[in-house]
């Protein structure tokens, strides 16, 4: 009864949906307006059947699952994978990492019947949700064709959990379909317990996110900018939001003062935030180079990230990284490809979706939370001119990626055990 009311509301809302998606989202980003027919689970049937379909919400799951594909395209080259999302920039970001190794398809909206012919047409033999992505329908027809569903790098917070408590009845449709659980802590684990998932059902096997390798081309890639960035304090602001943007130009204006040639890479979360940026940039007369258009950064003040896909190698090329998402409330972004590089952190107070991350990071002295833009610029400036410290702080960092690197190897054992292999 819980699912049908779901799915009767779900249904009542379908024109709110669709014009959300394809009036208010596509005139913002026009891609959204492409592949629309996959929203509905049409157009997929030139998918490979019976492959493993992991499930990745955007771009910062896609990074996040990429290692944890690659892995397991190396384990079974044989076995078919498609790699769904829900936003063009995960759509973007998964053909930029995997070109054509990998089928990509957008998951369709969670409607009775989109759901049903998603799975029906597709077969995947087992159905691979990054972190928190539940959808009823979808759990639900998975477990009806006798398809292992695993939510894999889960996370749950204490709000979250009395949210789902809230529409219990429906938390037991999603509880009861999920053949195993992979929590990032005991402490996850503990609240998936309490929304009614069976203990035997969840394994505690730590967060994929610190499971980042740095491959060769992106290590060279680091290594030219660096070069090329050589003789000037460089700081990167990654996956920057408005009001964020402001906050981040404002310090970076209080630091020009004390150092004249020193350069930020602003990296905004989403493309359709590159002109906006680039408009603000001119409004308050910087100095700006796009990294799209590269030219003489000499006399350039801001490098504007108007690409995909760079974000880590910009983390590389820096020597102190501020991780953006976080002066204003959506919860942060990851700082794990900046400790990769031993880059320190420095982030605002907003880090709720990285809660697994950020306490080890700032109890090991890894990473600094700043709250404006005036603590923003009192830390680049310390940093900038104490070396040893900035060195200590990347250190620090990447020794925290070090120590909690394993997860991935974890998963996939339970990915093997879903599908019946090494048991």
């Amino acid at each position: 009864m819980a699912r049908f009311i779901y799915s009767f509301v779900l249904l009542l809302l379908a024109p709110v949906l669709i014009t959300y998606l394809w009036v208010f989202r596509g005139k913002k980003q026009a891609a959204y307006r492409i592949h629309f027919n996959e929203r509905f689970a049409y157009g997929i049937s030139s998918l490979p059947k019976h492959a493993l379909l992991f499930h990745c919400a955007s771009v910062g799951e896609v990074l996040a699952a990429a290692p944890l594909i690659k892995k397991y395209k190396q384990q079974h080259p044989n076995d078919k994978i498609i790699v769904s999302t829900n936003t063009p920039t995960g759509r973007a970001q998964i053909e930029a990492i995997f070109q054509e190794s990998v089928n990509c398809v957008y998951l369709p909206l969670d409607f009775y019947f989109t759901a049903r012919r998603f799975i029906n047409t597709l077969r995947p033999k087992a159905l691979c949700v990054l972190e928190t992505e539940l959808w009823p329908n979808l759990f639900a027809h998975a477990k009806a064709n006798d398809c292992p569903v695993l939510v894999l790098n889960a996370r749950l917070s204490e709000k979250s959990m009395k949210g789902y408590q809230r529409v219990q009845p429906l938390t037991n449709v999603l509880m009861r379909a999920v053949t195993y659980l992979a929590s990032h802590n005991e402490q996850d684990a503990s609240r998936f317990m309490k929304l009614g998932l069976r203990e035997d059902k969840i394994r505690a096997t730590g967060s994929i996110k610190f499971d980042i390798q740095l491959s060769e081309p992106e290590q060279i890639k680091a290594r030219q900018l660096k070069s090329l960035l050589s003789g000037r304090y460089v700081w990167v602001a990654g996956s920057t939001h408005p009001l964020e943007h402001e906050q981040v130009l404002a310090a970076h204006k209080l630091l020009l003062k004390q150092y004249p040639t020193a350069l930020l890479i602003i990296a905004p979360r989403h493309p359709e935030q590159f002109e906006p940026v680039a408009s603000l940039l001119a409004t308050q007369q910087f100095r700006m180079t796009r990294r799209s258009n590269m030219q003489s950064l000499e006399e350039s003040q801001v490098l504007l990230a108007d690409t995909l896909g760079e974000l880590k190698c910009l983390y590389g090329a820096s020597d102190v990284a501020y991780v953006g998402g976080s002066l204003i409330e959506r919860g942060g972004h990851n700082p794990l490809e900046a400790a990769a590089f031993s880059v320190g952190v420095l982030s605002g107070p907003h880090t709720y979706n990285f809660a697994h991350i950020y306490p080890e990071l700032i109890n090991a002295s890894a990473a600094i939370t700043v709250f404006d833009s005036e603590s923003l610029f009192e830390q680049l400036h310390t940093l900038f001119n104490d070396n040893d410290a900035r060195m200590q702080l990347g250190r620090n960092a990447h020794q925290v990626l070090m120590n909690n690197q394993g997860a991935i190897n974890k998963t996939l054992a339970l990915i093997d055990k879903s599908l019946g292999r090494n048991i």
